[in-house]
């Protein structure tokens, strides 16, 4: 992988960034797109461009920059440069460096490998500056967003506290084959005259084979191969896999020579030492990514799940509870009314569309996860919430009801504003309770936590029921009975609508309508419930023509009772032969 150096003047004016392969980079003093070299006074605003091109950095000056650029000593406009060279923009520095896994034809004089137990004994050695480099670690960290910025800042603070070294590495592969490629390799160099870094390949696999440290001593390499490990002037290296799950197949590598210290001759309890010290990093940094990745994990995890199941999922074995299991568990299905009629009068301008149905989206999930409810899956214009996993809850029923009620307002406040993104929706929501499978559901490829049985399809038929009905809301009859004797008045009230069996089922349902209190909507007041549910008795008995009288008190805006009227109306107003009471449905 090819990185750019750039050093300036200064200690501090320093950077090192990848080069993405085939990306054209701007590079200037503050280019509006690209990478800035802010200290340099003589560098343009947008100065020249790069480009890796064949394993070469094509660098090309661009015509609004003031001054040269200078490669072997010479103006250039348009140049290549190869690992190891050098070009000059004002007092800065570009250097291109590249690291290539060692093929390692040559085994090592020596090898050695450390058990964990075995470098606990050993002491560190310059301890003074191995603290300073450590105090300097949770700044270093905090300052990082990715793997690679960290990996990256980790090599050069290993340089930092080992002087033997001569370049560092964190490496990180996806498997340990003879052939593997890694995923990630990110280094630093204390020589500005390296070019191009190979560490070996072997002796990275089989740290991370053995999970220990381990050491290679080889003998000594023709100085004049610029390449430093196995084929140049290295002739020792130590790889320490780092410790934890969350960093496995990463190690941090290091490498150097026997007279790296002031001609002095590096032995293996100094070695040994640094091995150490490489261990305690190892741990350290595997630590930190494991909390990161949990807050990563976590901040995913919160826009499905509550702060409440999010507790109980980190109170317990998290993959243990991600498992299928079955339970009695309450589903709220949730769809948006009017959108087929938005999408046709918005074909020309669908993102706006998208961004409504996204926000219609967004009510739904915030009133599933407001009452500790797990978001399932959106299709298209629906969302699917349960509730009842991880852990069942005696009020589970009572909160998926509550999460209705909170959607329903959400969108009833919206219908008549004409500036407001949801102006135009309306909302069905279905209801079910009963057992079904829920956890981590789907294929290998593609996981998700969802609920899967006959009480989802539950759910999803009493949404499709709404519409038919004139209910915004629907519950089933275990539902209902729960909720009935649980839910205060002022939150929300329930009215039976009567025995169906929809079509295509064989099963019969006792629905019913769950409304907003009659302080929200006092269209329908406790006294038409009552006349209304009056009416259904008469109408179930068979005495059709006392449940319309009943039917007629209640007021001409009330879409349920129009359903009823209907249904009395289309059979002459005499129920049917052999009546039971229950009125069988002929469409979806």
């Amino acid at each position: 992988m090819a990185e750019l150096v750039v050093c300036g003047p200064e200690p501090m004016q320093r950077w090192r960034r990848p080069i993405p392969p085939g990306d054209v980079v701007r590079i200037g003093r503050a280019p509006r797109s690209g990478w800035a070299v802010p200290w340099d006074a003589l560098i343009s605003r947008e100065h020249a461009e790069v480009q890796m091109v064949s394993g070469q950095l094509r660098v090309r000056r661009l015509d609004t920059s003031r001054n040269p650029i200078y490669f072997q000593e010479a103006e250039s406009t348009d140049f290549l440069v190869t690992s190891g060279e050098q070009f000059r923009i004002g007092h800065t520095v570009f250097q291109l460096v590249a690291a290539d896994l060692e093929s390692d034809s040559k085994s090592p004089a020596s090898e050695r490998s450390f058990h964990p137990d075995e470098l606990r004994k050993v002491a560190f050695q310059n301890a003074d500056q191995r603290l300073e480099v450590l105090s300097k670690l949770p700044k270093a960290i905090s300052q990082t967003t990715t793997d690679e910025d960290l990996a990256s800042r980790v090599a050069s603070l290993v340089l930092e506290a080992i002087p033997a070294a001569e370049a560092a590495a964190v490496v990180a592969f996806d498997e340990f084959s003879d052939d593997a490629q890694p995923k990630m390799i990110r280094w630093d160099n204390r020589s500005d005259g390296l070019g191009r870094f190979t560490p070996s390949r072997r002796l990275m696999l089989k740290a991370l084979q053995v999970g220990q440290g381990l050491l290679h001593i080889w003998a000594d390499q023709d100085e004049s191969n610029p390449a430093f490990t196995v084929s140049g002037s290295l002739d020792w290296a130590f790889c320490m896999p780092f410790r934890g799950d969350a960093c496995r197949g990463w190690c941090l590598y290091v490498s150097g020579q026997k007279d790296s210290i002031l001609g002095s001759s590096i032995g293996e309890d100094q070695l040994k030492g640094d091995l150490r010290f490489a261990e305690l990093i190892s741990e350290f940094i595997g630590s930190i990514r494991h909390v990161r990745l949990l807050s990563k994990q976590q901040a995913r995890l919160s826009q499905f799940f509550s702060p409440t199941v999010l507790e109980t999922l980190r109170k317990s074995d998290f993959e243990q509870q991600l498992e299928p299991q079955e339970s009695d568990i309450t589903v709220l299905f949730c769809d948006v009314r009017g959108f087929s009629k938005k999408s046709e009068q918005a074909q020309h301008s669908l993102r706006e569309l998208l961004e409504r149905v996204s926000d219609a989206l967004g009510v739904m999930t915030c009133g599933i996860i407001k009452y500790d409810g797990v978001i399932a899956d959106f299709q298209g214009d629906a969302a699917l919430g349960f509730w009842g996993w991880p852990a069942p809850r005696e009020d589970d029923r009572l909160s998926a009801c509550r999460a209705a009620l909170h959607i329903q307002q959400e969108f009833q406040h919206a219908l008549h504003d004409s500036r407001h993104t949801l102006a135009g929706f309306q909302v069905g929501i279905g209801v079910a309770h009963g057992r079904a499978i829920a956890g981590k559901i789907g294929t290998k490829e593609q996981i998700k936590v969802g609920a899967f049985g006959p009480t989802v399809n539950l759910g999803a038929r009493l949404e499709g029921l709404t519409k038919t009905l004139g209910a915004a809301i629907l519950l089933d009859e275990a539902t209902a009975d729960f909720v009935r004797g649980e839910l205060p008045p002022s939150e929300g009230r329930l009215r039976r609508i009567g025995r169906f069996r929809p079509a295509g089922m064989n099963t019969e349902l006792m629905l019913s309508q769950l409304l907003p209190s009659v302080e929200m909507d006092p269209s329908i007041t406790d006294e038409a419930i009552k006349i209304y549910e009056t009416a259904w008795d008469l109408f179930a008995a068979g005495i059709w023509r006392d449940a319309l009288d009943q039917l007629n008190l209640l007021s001409e805006h009330d879409k349920v009772r129009d359903y009823l009227m209907l249904h009395i109306t289309q059979h002459n107003g005499k129920p049917p032969p052999n009546w039971n009471g229950v009125i069988v449905m002929q469409s979806k």
